[in-house]
């Protein structure tokens, strides 16, 4: 089955140009004009991947990808922007939006195609790996629930707080507790786990068995 992306941008002849570029790779390519016409698509729908650009009328993009990052839905779908936005802290600004790749027009197809191609086969990857760890715990559920209970209630809220994509700045506001704290939390989490990174804490919250 074909791969399901989404392209973001308010000029039509680039939006077209791309989703050509993208077709031609045997995607399946939808469109929208703006940040509020991708969120009412991505109500109905979710992409595989999102490609969008900064400056939009209404919504820009880092709005769009600050707003994918905050909803359990597309938390952890792939955006690449592809932007006129070209200065330093427009790719800082970009990446701490969440997204996954910054390019810049004019775009050239076979980068954008190389980027796209990348991240997919990625998260086909982390898919196949978490089938794998499901797999195994599903096995042996009682060894699986004793594993979960080794989070503290406080460190479980900041795991979730993690997986909406909030910053630690941002956890320790909502939680009422310090920058310092949420950081313990969080180290404390990666160590029972054997996790490397963040992103490794939001699948665990999304992939663990509701209790």
């Amino acid at each position: 089955m074909s791969k399901r992306l989404l392209v973001v941008d308010d000029e039509p002849n680039l939006l077209r140009a791309v989703a050509a570029c993208l077709k031609a790779e045997d995607y399946e390519v939808s469109t929208a004009r703006s940040g509020h016409e991708a969120l009412m698509q991505l109500a109905n729908s979710v992409p595989d991947l999102i490609i969008s650009d900064i400056r939009m009328p209404g919504m820009d993009g880092y709005k769009l990808a600050r707003q994918l990052r905050g909803s359990p839905r597309t938390a952890l779908v792939p955006i690449v922007f592809l932007t006129a936005k070209d200065e330093t802290a427009d790719r800082i600004e970009g990446f701490r939006a969440g997204v996954d790749a910054y390019l810049t027009k004019p775009f050239e197809p076979d980068e954008l195609i190389a980027v796209v191609n990348a991240i997919l086969q990625r998260v086909e990857r982390t898919h196949s790996q978490i089938a794998r760890l499901v797999g195994s715990a599903t096995a042996d559920n009682t060894s699986a629930s004793v594993h979960d209970e080794t989070l503290t209630d406080a460190e479980n809220r900041v795991a979730v707080a993690v997986s909406r994509g909030l910053s630690n700045k941002e956890i320790a506001a909502e939680l009422e507790i310090s920058v310092r704290t949420v950081e313990n939390h969080i180290s404390h989490i990666l160590d029972k786990k054997g996790f490397s990174n963040r992103v490794e804490i939001a699948r665990y919250v999304f992939e663990r068995p509701q209790r």
